[in-house]
């Protein structure tokens, strides 16, 4: 027989230094795993927040490092001890770090493939199982698992059971017992099922919290959850067990507190392995305490049959089922894409996660301790199938009311944004009269062309996409179609003649609860701001009488809370003046503040704003902090030409309402779905049509080149970076060079700015994002002071950075290499000069 169980009668006494040792492992690899796989996490959060790459070795390495480090004491457990109890401990722990080593590797695949991810995981975790049964079978020369001749025999007489389990009605335990069978076959079969109810009371919490991705997504989710309860299932055998459910009776204390506590750890391991960075911290929470229930569903097992095989059959389905179920709550219920720094200052993703997390960690011990009440003392009676069944039944209809009530049922998958070859011609545009007759006349012709390129060129594509029903939205900005689909849909695409490429559009799961909306905390302003004085934007008003009359703003943002009072006077107002592709509000509002804060400081009154009289239109491109390329550019169509709620952008723009400035103080990276080119074709289109456009930065200084998230790199857009009270660059604005050219091309203030909140509100905030606005409001005051210049985008430019003013650079080090190539890539050309902008503009 599988395992060599401890004789009837016989202890497995072990020595107190053995113990000691595995006590000290266990500790040792807890704080190993915990360190490694939060540190790891927070290294991609920290390379995210600056701009950087993720480091494709680190998550290889890292796994390395457990399995080094972990894996040595655990084998030195394995093979030293005298005792089989610690050595089955080492073992178990050993074959949890090589597949922790393994799982981890797969976090290689970038987040934005969860689907290729999930397969990958499902796939791994199979294989190792395969390998964890093949080499237990092989070692032991059998392939039955077997139970513990001490377990106590049929709970159904409390009498046999204290009898020290030596025999059922005369036969010995072990041996062939038909009328024992008969009388335990419905306890038996009880325990997969309460492993099936434990593992949905674990899900409650998620289903409450979280919400399911794409349906292949979803499908994978299952497919991958399934497989690490198979691996759960292999790694804790009856062989395992065995070693803990030692006397005759077996001591429960025994079992379910050593066994369980040594499980625990091995899951811990498992846990580990489990989802993409960030998703598996939910996992190093939940899945341990099962150890403890599954302990207990053995003890079950064993109590229940009288063939060792029985039992070990009920107790591997149990295992499965359990650490299968517990593991599907991070994997299908979370993106890994939004458990981020990015969001973690408000009440969204990373906060329901940990929510979840910690509910999850209350019902695992609550489940723990009542399997280990209800199950492993051996004078209580496994429950009948029956009773499992409807435990299981209650609790499968209470996921589904959790879910269709309080949770957030559907399918939330991520969209494919499909980039058509045919791109506009917008060369030989009609130069125009002067002006904004000039500028308007440019717009309305390159609105035909797009749309009339994108007609033709999408016409056949998404015939075919409404067969599918694939819900195809049509772009013209940019020559695109955003649609469903998963990775199989994604290579039926990249292969049509007519598309480029094929990309992720990021889409948002649903909050359980709204994040609540960010306020400022600043007293009112009483006069201008020290950032509006240092530009000499209050001199622009006092001694030119400019403010930005008949200039139009457009903001591409979080929103903008239409009712503060700096910003109500200045909305243009009428049916085009507002989209919202994310949530479709009909007015103006803002949740996060970031919208509400910048179109503040270009057009906003009471000292805050660069140009107060301009008026301002809105869009929604950023929901909860995060954005797409389909939202950004839905947002950038409504720029160029407005159209009125519930109108079609291709059909309904109207090119002659398009605010005359931009300003954008977002960027679109790899984790959104966009690479470098997507919205090139987009800023081509507005600057031939005489917009302006100004973008940040952004804030992953001081490193050089970092300015490369669209749309800051293109040369076509007015690249702006941040500087302090000082005149010196900030540390956090993002450097160049730019495919060799200089940027950023100004600067404006970005640390400690005053500007509006939601609700009335006034708060100071630092990035480039603050300083770009405040550019915007300089074009609005020179185009207001001369209307002639209106549309002359590039005359604009060179007027900026002839009339800027130096700033001092600042570096990461004193290093060469630290310095990008010239003081030009930290400063542009200079700190904008709003007063001297306006005098030539005027000239």
């Amino acid at each position: 027989m599988q395992g060599h169980p401890a004789q009837p009668g016989i202890s497995d006494r072990s020595s107190p230094w053995s113990v000691v040792a595995a006590v000290l492992v266990g500790c040792w690899t807890v704080a190993v795993t915990a360190a490694t796989q939060t540190g790891g996490w927070v290294t991609d959060q920290v390379l995210l927040g600056f701009g950087r790459d993720r480091v494709g070795w680190l998550w290889p390495v890292l796994g390395l490092t457990t399995v080094v480090l972990v894996g040595t004491p655990a084998l030195l457990l394995a093979v030293l001890p005298r005792s089989a109890t610690v050595r089955a401990t080492g073992k178990v722990w050993l074959i949890g770090a090589l597949a922790l080593g393994v799982l981890t590797l797969l976090r290689l695949v970038p987040p934005v493939h969860h689907e290729a991810y999930l397969a990958g995981l499902a796939c791994a975790a199979l294989l190792s199982a395969l390998a964890v049964f093949w080499s237990t079978r092989r070692s032991s020369g059998s392939n039955v698992d077997t139970a513990p001749n001490a377990t106590a025999p049929d709970a159904e007489s409390s009498a046999d059971v204290g009898t020290g389990g030596a025999a059922v009605n005369g036969d010995a335990v072990g041996s062939p017992n038909p009328v024992g069978r008969q009388r335990g076959g419905h306890r038996i079969g009880a325990v997969p099922l309460l492993a099936v109810a434990a593992g949905l009371a674990l899900l409650l919490p998620w289903a409450w919290l979280g919400a399911l991705g794409g349906l292949l997504e979803t499908m994978l989710a299952l497919l991958a959850a399934a497989a690490l309860g198979v691996l759960a299932a292999a790694l804790l055998g009856a062989t395992f067990w065995s070693r803990f459910a030692v006397g005759r009776p077996p001591r429960p204390a025994r079992l379910v507190l050593l066994g369980g506590l040594v499980a625990g750890v091995a899951l811990l391991l498992l846990a580990a392995g489990t989802g993409q960075s960030g998703a598996q911290l939910p996992a190093l929470l939940t899945l341990p305490p099962v150890g403890f229930a599954l302990a207990a569903l053995w003890a079950a097992a064993w109590r229940s049959s009288t063939d060792p095989a029985d039992a070990a059959r009920a107790g591997r389905t149990a295992t499965g089922w359990l650490v299968g179920l517990a593991a599907l709550g991070p994997l299908a219920f979370t993106d890994p894409e939004e458990i981020t720094l990015l969001l973690i200052s408000t009440r969204d993703i990373p906060f329901w996660v940990a929510a979840a997390a910690v509910a999850g960690l209350a019902v695992a011990v609550l489940v723990a301790i009542g399997y280990a009440v209800l199950l492993a003392r051996p004078t209580t009676r496994t429950p009948s199938r029956r009773s499992a069944a409807v435990a299981a039944v209650v609790l499968l209809v209470a996921f589904g009311v959790v879910d269709l009530g309080p949770g957030q049922p559907g399918l939330y998958g991520e969209r494919l944004f499909v980039v058509l070859r045919a791109q506009a011609d917008l060369s030989g545009l009609p130069s125009g009269a002067a002006g904004r007759a000039g500028r308007d006349t440019r717009a309305t012709e390159v609105y035909r062309r797009l749309v009339t390129t994108a007609e033709q060129s999408q016409a056949d594509l998404l015939r075919g996409l409404r067969r599918l029903r694939l819900d195809p939205v049509s772009y013209y900005l940019v020559n695109a179609v955003e649609v469903d689909g998963g990775p199989a849909v994604r290579a039926w695409l990249a292969r049509r003649p007519e598309v480029a490429r094929v990309l992720v559009s990021q889409r948002l799961r649903p909050l359980p609860a709204p994040a609540g909306q960010n306020r400022g905390t600043a007293p009112t302003p009483t006069g201008p701001e020290w950032n509006i004085r240092q530009i000499g934007a209050d001199r622009v008003w006092s001694q030119l009488g400019v403010t930005g009359t008949g200039i139009v703003v457009g903001s591409s943002d979080s929103g903008v809370d239409g009712a503060h009072p700096a910003l109500r006077a200045g909305f243009r107002g009428g049916d085009d003046s507002w989209y919202d592709p994310w949530d479709d509000t009909r007015s103006p509002t803002d949740q996060g503040g970031h919208g509400t804060h910048t179109v503040g400081s270009a057009v906003g009154r009471d000292g805050i704003g660069v140009a107060p009289d301009a008026q301002w239109v809105g869009c929604v491109n950023l929901d909860r902090n995060l954005g797409s390329p389909a939202h950004y550019l839905d947002c950038l169509q409504f720029m160029l030409a407005p159209f009125p709620t519930g109108g079609d952008p291709l059909t309904d723009g109207r090119p002659e309402r398009a605010p005359q400035v931009l300003t954008n103080s977002w960027g679109c990276p790899p984790i959104e779905g966009c690479d470098q080119r997507v919205l090139r074709p987009a800023t081509a289109a507005l600057d031939a049509a005489g917009i302006f456009v100004v973008a940040a930065a952004g804030n992953t200084g001081p490193w050089c080149a970092s300015i490369d998230d669209p749309p800051a790199p293109y040369a076509d857009v007015l690249t702006v970076g941040a500087v302090d009270a000082q005149r010196r660059v900030a540390e956090f604005s993002s450097r160049g060079p730019v495919s060799g050219a200089s940027k950023p091309d100004v600067l404006a203030p970005g640390v400690g700015v005053v500007s509006a909140m939601p609700g009335g509100t006034y708060a100071a905030l630092d990035g480039t994002s603050m300083a770009t606005p405040q550019v915007a409001g300089v074009v609005a005051l020179m185009w207001s002071a001369n209307p002639a210049l209106v549309g002359d985008v590039a005359r604009t430019r060179q007027i900026l950075r002839d009339t800027a003013t130096a700033a001092t650079p600042t570096y990461r080090s004193d290093n060469p290499s630290d310095t990008c190539g010239a003081p030009s890539n930290a400063t542009g050309a200079g700190e904008v000069d709003a007063y001297a902008a306006v005098r030539a503009a005027q000239q």
